[in-house]
């Protein structure tokens, strides 16, 4: 059976790419699936995540020029299209041009369009705030023009009032043959430096963690972001000897089982991948009851603590908590280890092989 993806990239060193190098080569090497790849301005090279060398790359050019951008990605996608022949269509790009995709082709292939953000993106400017209110909505429409729409957690499908939904979760790359021992004085936080990710809603609270606390450490795993100068942020709250920077590793999970405690503040997540491999680790995770990933996997003062979105002061106390009691980071350590067994790679690839199997007849190239 042959699958195609259209994504924007797969060459940096993001979750998404991270996921579709695990489910794609997955699908290759264990089931037998012959898989092309559309990427877009040269999104295949270098590759940050290892992907099998199986896989057929296509990769298309995208105009600038705002009156034949559209025209320029339908040509190109329909050539490659036509050339491939697949028999699914896997949409990984969340931007509004690949939501036109469903106009470009014909309906006897099965079309899925896989979400991996939060509907409703968090933006600084007001103007902004009001064009992402009504792309939104615009996307809500669009999506039901594909035959299936597959979302990480129920919250996410009911943020985009899907009729056409399929719940099929990130699966762990990884299972951990060793736990943290949540003995050593550190904390560890994994996203790009951006304003989703809230890193800087992070170092504020750590300023304050740290008062009470300074023989404590933060470590965090990320690309820098034009614009958002994390380091610089740290040094005027006076925190960079308490916290340090890296750049992304392929082996984050070495990482994890040698910090006690995992920080995420983003300000909107679709899952949270970095949640469910700091837990399979071990660790307790704290994080923000953001739009809308954290609440499917964070069992309040069970796995670990979710906090009202934006409401630092609680965060700091939670986070103290966690510090000064080791018995709670192990019960709660424990526990979201248990909590993660669900997200197995093979369960979650038998899902994916279950739907592509179900729909195969309805998705004969024409």
């Amino acid at each position: 059976m042959k699958l195609l993806f259209i994504v924007p990239n797969i060459n940096n060193e993001g979750g998404v790419a991270r996921v579709l190098s695990i489910k794609i080569n997955y699908l290759i090497e264990k089931l037998g699936y012959d898989v092309h790849i559309i990427t877009q301005n040269k999104g295949n090279f270098p590759l940050f995540y290892d992907f099998s060398d199986k896989i057929v790359y296509h990769d298309i050019t995208l105009k600038r020029n705002l009156f034949s951008f559209l025209f320029w990605y339908k040509k190109q996608i329909t050539n490659c299209i036509n050339q491939i022949k697949p028999d699914h269509i896997i949409v990984a790009d969340n931007g509004l041009k690949a939501f036109f995709i469903p106009f470009f082709i014909s309906k006897k292939i099965n079309l899925m369009l896989e979400i991996h953000s939060s509907l409703y993106v968090q933006e600084k400017a007001k103007t902004t705030k009001i064009v992402s209110f009504f792309t939104s909505q615009f996307k809500i429409i669009l999506a039901q023009k594909f035959r299936h729409t597959i979302f990480q957690t129920t919250q996410n499908q009911v943020e985009w009032k899907s009729k056409n939904a399929q719940i099929i979760p990130n699966p762990l790359w990884f299972t951990a043959t060793k736990k943290s021992n949540l003995q050593n004085k550190k904390i560890i936080a994994v996203g790009r430096h951006t304003y989703e990710k809230g890193l800087d809603r992070l170092l504020f609270i750590w300023a304050e963690v740290i008062k009470v606390h300074p023989d404590w450490q933060l470590e965090i795993y990320g690309n820098t972001t034009n614009g958002i100068d994390l380091q610089k942020t740290a040094s005027s709250l006076k925190i960079d000897k308490n916290c340090t920077f890296f750049r992304p590793s392929k082996h984050i999970e070495t990482k994890y089982v040698a910090a006690s405690i995992f920080a995420l503040t983003s300000r909107f997540e679709a899952f949270g991948m970095v949640l469910i491999e700091a837990m399979e680790s071990g660790l307790p995770c704290i994080a923000f009851d953001c739009p809308c990933g954290p609440r499917a996997l964070i069992e309040n003062y069970e796995n670990g603590f979710l906090i009202e979105n934006s409401n630092q002061k609680e965060y700091v106390l939670k986070l103290i908590e966690l510090i000064e009691n080791y018995n709670l980071r192990a019960k709660m350590g424990t526990k979201a280890a248990i909590s993660v067994k669900k997200y197995n790679l093979n369960t979650i690839m038998k899902q994916w092989d279950t739907l592509f199997e179900a729909n195969k007849t309805k998705s004969t190239f024409a």
